[in-house]
């Protein structure tokens, strides 16, 4: 593998070392990870459309597959184990058939299913999305997004801590739906803190400001400007919006993912870097911010400094994107790819692609 062994990006000299990096691949498969966080099924069904039903106006979708796949946190573990590392996955599902389903596909990709709990009065948390011409028509939601308490919440904390305890990084996977709470997260943060581990956070408006001094946070542009209290527009906006959640977290990084403008890396005294997007052809952004947490965390537990993290999970989100429906990228997908163009993954001026 070919790479340029540094890029100096801007007038202050930030050094992007390439060189490193495809030792820090290789080292991927030494590592284990923490994932904590919501589990999801996401089921899809695919077909197509050519007329309107005379009851309403909507589209008729003739199906011809159904599919299933794994979502939120479950999807995360998927990436980290899709990376050749070893993902322990801490989550809640229901006693029902969609918990069910989720079990066998964890099981069936290779991730350990033994710290998933289950509640019995939860219903596991599915996705359906109907898809007809590579285009979602409607997506139906099955949830009991209320935090989880009592028994269940404290063997939720124990098997966390336990699995922290074998880890090289943790990530925090917080889709809203009851897992994520103070009395699970709190005792973790500190833990890792103690132990040095990095975390990395995948985070919902609700606990935004609970997770300080993490080694990063992976709030998409809308999160952002929520969790600032403005919009974020402009150039001008954006570096605000980092500046100040920079400040208020007390986080090494804050990394604020852009759809089709690529991210943006901010870090406490350093100008921020700007990568742009990398996909040639965007089909589906759904699970693109699970694998950019998922590779994040995975590049600093085996040794990787933050941009070249930032770096490395903003290639790996350029390759699922690709696809329609949650997706992963494979260990030799990632290297062959970033070995193929380096220059393309390089970070560039904020002024070059921010845009209102």
């Amino acid at each position: 593998m070919s790479l340029r062994t540094s890029f100096h990006y801007d007038p202050a000299m930030t050094t992007l070392d390439l060189g490193g990096i495809p030792g820090l691949l290789d080292a991927f498969s030494h590592r284990a990870i923490l994932v904590l966080g919501d589990l999801m099924l996401d089921r899809y069904v695919w077909g197509d459309t050519q007329r309107i039903s005379p009851e309403a106006p909507v589209p008729v979708v003739e199906a011809r597959e159904e599919t299933a796949r794994l979502g939120g946190a479950a999807n995360v573990a998927n990436n980290v184990r899709a990376l050749g590392a070893r993902p322990w996955l801490v989550g809640v599902c229901g006693p029902d058939g969609f918990g069910h389903d989720l079990r066998r596909l964890l099981e069936g990709t290779g991730v350990a299913t033994e710290d998933v709990c289950e509640d019995q009065d939860r219903r596991t948390t599915c996705k359906t999305r109907v898809i007809a011409r590579h285009q979602q028509v409607v997506r139906i939601d099955r949830e009991d997004p209320e935090e989880v308490s009592g028994a269940v919440m404290a063997e939720l904390r124990e098997r966390a801590l336990a699995r922290l305890e074998e880890s090289q990084a943790c990530v925090i996977s917080d889709y809203g739906k009851g897992v994520i709470t103070p009395a699970v997260l709190d005792p973790v943060l500190e833990r890792a803190r103690e132990k040095g581990i990095p975390v990395c956070v995948d985070p919902k408006e609700t606990h935004f400001f609970r997770c300080r001094q993490v080694a990063t946070l992976t709030p998409n542009q809308s999160e952002a400007s929520v969790a600032a209290g403005f919009r974020i527009h402009d150039r001008e906006s954006l570096l605000a919006a980092g500046d100040l959640l920079l400040e208020k977290l007390e986080s090494r990084s804050v990394l604020i993912t852009r759809g089709d403008q690529g991210m943006v890396l901010f870090r406490p005294g350093t100008p921020p870097l700007s990568f742009p997007a990398l996909a040639r052809d965007v089909f589906d952004v759904t699970g693109a911010g699970d694998t950019v947490v998922s590779v994040f965390a995975l590049s600093l537990a085996a040794g990787a400094d933050l941009p070249q993290a930032a770096a490395i999970s903003n290639h790996a989100a350029g390759l699922v994107v690709g696809e329609v429906g949650t997706a992963v990228c494979s260990l030799p997908q990632l290297q062959a790819s970033l070995a193929s163009a380096p220059d393309r993954w390089l970070p560039v001026p904020l002024d070059r692609v921010v845009r209102s």
